[in-house]
């Protein structure tokens, strides 16, 4: 990992830079996939998954005999394991339910908001090198709290043309109305525009590669809404000499072996704990079966000391993780100062991990420093807020007037007569 000591601000910018790939260099094979779906519908997404994944399949669609396989291949301590994790899942979404807003903005004026479930929501797990079944919970389960109707699931065949059984297995537990082996760009394609296999969705949901990040973004010029641009995984740490050197080593490692493009960072106002940090990534670098994967995520990673927490919080908030870990005896600045950042860890014994698995909290987040516009998933992800209003004769006749001036100052003349003619009939 890089050492940068006390960089000046005019530099934050470079040092803080992804180490993604730009729009420019996937996005014409992302339009490629997606005019070749919208054209050609299965055929093209039988062609993509063979050229991408490697395997040619007849049939995309789960069937209900490989789900009851599946959930028999799961191991019955993995199986209480997913089962805990969903109920703290559960139980965080659903104290985010909130009742019907209503006021009487003026007398006769009734206007009240409601929040419904969008009816179709797709949702991307990537498979690949870690099949993440916790995605499975993570999306599935507030969609399922929320109420929508369809609940449409994607991820990548393996090699033998499955999806790993634990997906299966959550997917099956949480609600999920089909599942079809398909991934990457394809998938999100498929979603946008329907097949005969694939359904069409309103909404799509999950994180991805940069290709699917891409293809989430082009989704939106179709009218398919998303959850928000999600790429390669980011953690950030800031810590001080009160903090556990191992602790954090093993909280950046964890990061780093999801992707060879995810990034982790330290900030740090003590050179001592960087020193020893950097020791300790190694130390149990080693002994990680995905080292080389995180190798190459630890080679764009960085150790950053900064002269104090007031430097250190500006600089993390420029930053905008997608995850915020705080172990520093200063943590209430943190807490209460981060304006960006996508889910936030406090204290020594809050590893990222937890939040990605059983605490409760949503790991679906913004990334690339979408953190400074976007929320991560949560249950309202599910929803849509509609408001109504209801007019009496009394609220006509109190606020009629005021309806007539602003539609004649705005030289819309049949919006005026829409409340004149009331007003007229009332006024008889």
């Amino acid at each position: 990992m890089q050492i940068i000591n006390n960089p000046k601000k005019e530099s934050w910018s470079d040092i803080l830079k992804r180490p993604t790939q730009t729009v420019d260099d996937i996005e014409g094979v992302v339009n490629e996939v997606f005019q070749d779906v919208q054209k050609n519908g299965n055929m093209a997404i039988k062609k993509y998954t063979e050229r991408f994944d490697g395997i040619s399949l007849e049939n995309s669609i789960v069937s209900e005999e490989e789900v009851l396989e599946a959930i028999q291949n799961v191991p019955e301590n993995l199986k209480k394991a997913i089962k805990q994790a969903k109920t703290n899942i559960e139980a965080f979404h659903k104290v985010q339910k909130t009742e019907r807003v209503e006021v009487e903005t003026t007398n006769g004026v009734l206007c009240w908001q409601e929040k419904r479930p969008i009816q179709k929501v797709g949702l991307y797990i990537p498979g690949g090198t870690a099949p993440l079944f916790s995605t499975v919970l993570m999306l599935a389960v507030p969609a399922q709290i929320a109420g929508c109707k369809e609940i449409v699931l994607c991820s990548p065949p393996n090699k033998s043309g499955g999806i790993a059984p634990e997906i299966l297995f959550a997917a099956n537990l949480c609600g999920v109305t089909k599942i079809i082996k398909v991934g990457g760009i394809q998938a999100i394609a498929g979603l946008t525009f329907g097949t005969k296999t694939i359904p069409q969705v309103y909404k799509i949901f999950g994180p991805g590669n940069q290709f699917v990040t891409v293809a989430k973004q082009l989704a939106t010029k179709f009218g398919v809404a998303i959850d928000m641009p999600a790429g390669p995984s980011e953690l950030l740490v800031v810590a001080d000499d009160s903090a556990n050197a191992s602790y954090i080593a093993s909280d950046l490692l964890s990061q780093a072996e999801h992707g060879a493009d995810s990034q982790v960072i330290l900030v740090s106002t003590s050179n001592k704990l960087i020193k020893e940090v950097s020791d300790e990534v190694a130390k149990q670098l080693d002994e990680l079966p995905r080292k080389a994967i995180a190798e190459k995520a630890i080679s764009n990673s960085k150790l950053i000391y900064v002269e104090n927490d007031s430097l250190a919080l500006e600089m993390i908030d420029e930053y905008g993780p997608e995850h915020f870990i705080i172990c520093c005896e200063n943590e209430d600045l943190y807490v209460n100062g981060i304006s960006n950042a996508g889910s936030v860890f406090i204290g020594d014994y809050t590893p990222e991990s937890a939040g990605d698995y059983a605490s409760g909290t949503n790991h679906t987040l913004p990334t690339n420093g979408f953190s400074k516009a976007y929320s991560g998933v949560n249950l309202d992800s599910f929803h849509k807020s509609m408001t109504f209003q209801k007019i009496s004769k009394e609220g006509i006749l109190n606020i009629g007037e005021t309806i007539e001036l602003m539609a004649e100052a705005e030289g819309l003349q049949a919006h005026k007569n829409a409340v004149s003619i009331r007003l007229k009939d009332l006024k008889k």
